[in-house]
């Protein structure tokens, strides 16, 4: 089983080797029931984002773990891969500058770091 850590190292190389843009890690540890981390990137077409929401599910898979859900990999525009502790989203940037996820998240990010 592989563990959150090793999920994001898969998620981060798929993105890469589709060449996504602006990647961004988000720690929501003991903030989100839902996940551990965010990871959030950009692609530049509806076709690469679905090649790179497909690379990370693909990835995933030959490292034994399969994803729970995949969802707006037909559109293009957003697309998310959830592998439970790693939650991915691939988006073409007026999504994401619409959407402000980081931002949504800043907040957290930022009383995250005053804890430490």
């Amino acid at each position: 089983m592989l563990n959150a850590e090793q999920l994001s190292d898969i998620v981060v190389n798929a993105m890469e080797d589709r060449k996504a843009s602006d990647i961004q890690i988000l720690d929501v540890r003991g903030i989100s029931d839902i996940t551990d981390w965010l990871v959030i990137a950009s692609g530049g077409s509806n076709r690469q984002v679905s090649a790179i929401a497909r690379k990370i599910a693909d990835d995933a898979k030959e490292q034994g773990h399969r994803p729970l859900g995949m969802e707006g990999e037909d559109s293009g525009e957003w697309a998310l891969v959830d592998l439970g502790d790693v939650v991915a989203h691939v988006m073409q940037p007026a999504i994401r500058d619409f959407y402000q996820l980081e931002k949504l998240w800043s907040p957290v990010q930022d009383t995250v770091a005053a804890q430490a």
